[in-house]
């Protein structure tokens, strides 16, 4: 009995996928998705960020403090690896015309009352402007800066502390009591492309499996049919083997896409690889696997072909951010950090980086794993109860339909017979 209800199981499993994959493989718009984007983003993504790391960016300066901290502070800056004092403005309205003229990235300000305010030991303030065309360009200006910002308020606590009477040793040793060496082994350049790259990688699979997965759904809607109902060919009528056919179809088009993504994307474009390729491998099965779930769960909201398009310019954005690859997920707000634990990318953006770029193991990622091993569960019982919701209102409205039928039939008999007039 059981052996009979496996070979029934398995037998409606394979139909189902066969009939997912052949109703993929006839939707044009779903197969540009999945190639194009899944094929093309990541090879455009790191032609955009190409240039990881930029040095000299160029910037004005307008000095109107014209003191010898001010002065001091702009030989630094134009010193840095990353910025070059292109022009020395004489006011605002001249910087910011270089900047619309795109000679400057970035306009550094030093108000009038700079060196009196650090003169009188009060706090001291310059403006920096960047230019938002490009993240590199806000990068360089920011780090740039702030890198000079912090030398000259060491240089300002040590000139404080031999007005009160110490020496430079002493000076020196207050100011800097605790020496440290700060080493970024994986990033040593700040390379862009490097820190976020590798997430992007792993938020195009959740990404475009959603949106693929989002049109056919709304396809099928348009047009009247379902993605839970089964033909009256296969015997089955579980929703497990419905979940787990559809998504089976893609899975396989999937991992196969995060194979490219994880492995043969990175090496190409020379990017840290340093995890094993068999953990890498680990992690996108068990990655793709909740992707799948999540994206039928979620997919079975959409009632219209293009709002999967709104959607996916809406979330990419947030689930970029939700990853903590650019914030710090200890800084997030309560609401955003429980937020954040519906996406998978959350936890295998965090694992990929983590196993690819810092060369972690599979014990270090644990914890990522074992998240994502719960979003799998949950949101495999949630693309089941979904099913079970559309099959229940599809017969719902089967049997209305049937009863409808059933009493105009019986009006139109007995308005034959005679027995009611109009």
């Amino acid at each position: 009995m059981k052996e009979t209800y496996a070979k029934g199981w398995l037998k409606d499993a394979l139909g189902i996928f066969n009939l997912e994959l052949g109703r993929l493989l006839r939707d044009g718009g779903v197969m540009i998705i999945f190639v194009v984007a899944g094929f093309l983003y990541p090879i455009l993504y790191n032609f955009v960020y190409r240039n990881g790391v930029l040095e000299n960016t160029p910037v004005a300066v307008v000095d109107n403090a014209d003191c010898s901290d001010s002065r001091r502070m702009i030989r630094e800056i134009d010193a840095s690896r990353e910025l070059a004092t292109a022009y020395r403005c004489t006011d605002m309205e001249e910087a910011k015309d270089l900047m619309q003229k795109r000679k400057v990235n970035g306009i550094i300000y030093f108000p009038a009352d700079f060196g009196e305010k650090v003169a009188r030991q009060e706090t001291a303030v310059f403006s920096i402007y960047a230019d938002m065309s490009s993240f590199l360009y806000y990068k360089n200006v920011l780090m740039g800066s702030e890198f000079v910002m912090l030398h000259e308020i060491n240089n300002i606590k040590v000139q404080r502390l031999r007005l009160d009477g110490l020496t430079d040793q002493q000076a020196g040793a207050t100011v800097g009591a605790v020496l440290y060496e700060d080493n970024n082994p994986w990033n040593r350049a700040f390379s862009y492309s490097i820190f976020l790259i590798s997430a992007i990688l792993m938020l195009i699979i959740q990404q475009v499996m959603f949106y693929g997965m989002s049109m056919s759904v709304g396809t099928m809607r348009e047009e009247n049919r379902s993605f839970a109902s089964l033909p009256d060919t296969l015997k089955g009528r579980g929703v497990g083997r419905v979940v787990l056919g559809r998504g089976a179809v893609y899975w396989l088009i999937f991992m196969t896409i995060g194979i490219y993504v994880g492995v043969i994307v990175p090496a190409m474009f020379g990017f840290p690889q340093r995890g094993s390729f068999w953990e890498i491998i680990i992690l996108l099965a068990i990655f793709v696997t909740v992707c799948v779930f999540f994206c039928m769960t979620w997919s079975t909201l959409v009632t219209r072909r293009e709002s999967a398009f709104i959607l996916f310019l809406f979330m990419s954005p947030v689930c970029i951010f939700l990853t903590g690859c650019s914030w710090p997920t200890t800084a997030f707000p309560a609401f955003w950090k429980w937020f954040s634990y519906l996406f998978p990318s959350t936890f295998g953006c965090q694992a990929f980086i983590n196993l690819n770029t810092a060369g972690a193991d599979l014990e270090i990622v644990a914890p990522q794993l074992r998240a994502l091993c719960l979003q799998g569960i949950v949101y495999f019982l949630l693309a089941c109860g979904a099913v079970y919701v559309e099959n229940f209102v599809i017969k719902r409205k089967d049997r209305i339909e049937e009863v409808r039928k059933g009493v105009e039939e019986r009006i139109e008999r007995r308005i034959g017979a005679g027995e009611i007039q109009i």
